[in-house]
């Protein structure tokens, strides 16, 4: 391992509570938008609603950068090839800004035709393009966000990105306060005031973030970095990024095809399904937290070939990650009443939700035995493998499994979580055998790495 990874004794604690906490605040204001023009009106929320489907799909395409950058990084730290770590870091600043450039340019051209693709009404129409256009416009600016966050991660300043991520959803916040609403004689601008919030306070931590970049790494980043980029590294960010993209755009769709089942059910059965995964996202929190601190371990082990560490570190967060899971699934299921509670007064909507969340209890060790051990095959450059199985799993289990059980043998949501928990297992299992085979070891990245 690294010997500068060593000297800073870093350890899965120390990587994960900041990880936790960010990703925390994510699910808390990563809806702030939502949440305070819901108090402004029932249309712009609806509107915003649907921008932020498009722009979700945006943060889709410039994470698939974001997650190659920090599995080079770290096997090239842990190599001691801190050459090619800079190198990397600086290629994936470059693609992601190119690429992130790109996309907003398009957005603000085709907003308006991309709207009206999903069947958008014409009412909403004006306030949804007003927002897509502002903050899409400027997608760019997260893209890099996204990227010097992973990259500093990978170095082991997760508490960096940690404090960036509360000072920015508080700026955006008070954003909203003042703009939406006009606070301190400032006009009420409803939706384009949330969309130009959102917007300066990405601004703000760009600069903040780039900042700790210059003052942790000491590099900065010159034109011709851009312009002349390495082709081995871009090629290995693709290799990883493309294939770990693509199964989060097959979850994505997957999704949807099973939503449409549940509208078949009915009204009811939808709003539940929303107020339970609601839940279930407070549960995922710590498999998450620990999925990407081990990734970064793992990585730096891989990239110091320390192999025999890096198997039994993986298994070692598994068996945390699946405790920690079925603790919080068993206090959920436990308070599940009283949870459900704080969205709704619906008799039907807390039975059933109960009966799910009580059902999380067999599902989350399985969705822990996913992010653990899939994280730690990328983090060792085994990539295409959880993919394959990935896709293979959502559709010829997630997908049929919940048709046939929710909607042909009527058993609604129970049927459709039955399936979830069969997709789960099903890929864990595979996960873990593959781990256990230990195919992985030939597939590290940082294999011709030279020392300086």
């Amino acid at each position: 391992m690294s010997s500068e990874f060593k000297n800073r004794n870093l350890t899965l604690f120390a990587l994960t509570w900041p990880i936790f906490i960010e990703q925390m605040l994510h699910m808390l204001m990563g809806n702030a938008d939502t949440l305070m023009l819901s108090q402004y009106s029932d249309n712009s929320v609806a509107a915003v609603g649907v921008s932020n489907q498009i722009l979700f799909l945006l943060i889709v395409m410039f994470g698939f950068i974001a997650t190659g950058t920090t599995i080079l990084i770290t096997q090239y730290l842990g190599a001691n090839n801190v050459k090619d770590a800079k190198e990397v870091s600086i290629v994936s600043i470059s693609a992601n800004l190119i690429i992130s450039l790109i996309l907003s340019v398009v957005i603000v051209i085709a907003s308006d035709e991309i709207l009206r693709l999903m069947n958008l009404p014409e009412e909403l129409l004006p306030e949804a393009k007003s927002y897509l256009q502002i903050v899409g416009g400027f997608s760019f600016v997260q893209a890099l966000i996204m990227t010097v966050s992973a990259i500093l991660k990978s170095y082991g300043y997760t508490k960096d990105t940690m404090f960036l991520t509360i000072g920015m959803n508080l700026l955006n916040v008070i954003g909203n306060f003042v703009l939406i609403f006009g606070a301190f004689g400032i006009p009420a601008l409803g939706v384009q005031g949330a969309a130009i919030s959102t917007v300066v306070s990405r601004f703000i931590a760009l600069f903040i973030i780039f900042y700790m970049l210059k003052k942790r790494l000491y590099f900065t980043i010159k034109l011709k970095d851009i312009i002349h980029i390495p082709m081995h590294h871009l090629k290995n960010l693709l290799g990883i990024g493309v294939p770990t993209a693509g199964e989060q755009l097959s979850y994505n769709t997957s999704q949807m095809a099973i939503t449409f089942f549940i509208t078949m059910i009915g009204t009811e059965a939808l709003t539940t399904r929303v107020y339970t995964q609601n839940l279930m996202m407070f549960m995922m929190l710590f498999s998450i937290a620990i999925s990407q601190g081990t990734q970064i371990l793992i990585g730096y082990l891989i990239g110091a070939k320390e192999y025999e560490s890096a198997y039994k570190r993986c298994l070692k967060s598994l068996y945390s990650g699946i405790t920690i899971s079925i603790l919080m699934a068993v206090i959920f299921s436990i308070f599940s009443e009283p949870l459900l509670g704080i969205f709704t007064s619906n008799e039907r909507i807390l039975e059933v939700g109960s009966i799910l969340v009580l059902l999380t209890i067999i599902l989350e060790p399985g969705r822990s035995f996913n992010m653990v051990i899939i994280g730690s095959l990328r983090a060792a450059g085994d990539i295409k493998f959880p993919t394959y199985v990935g896709i293979l799993s959502m559709w010829g289990i997630a997908v049929p499994v919940a048709y046939i059980l929710g909607i042909h043998f009527d058993l609604g949501l129970v049927g459709v979580w039955i399936a979830f928990i069969a997709d789960e297992w099903f890929r864990g299992i595979i996960m873990l055998y593959r781990w256990k085979s230990r195919a992985w070891m030939t597939k590290r990245f940082a294999q011709n790495a030279v020392t300086t």
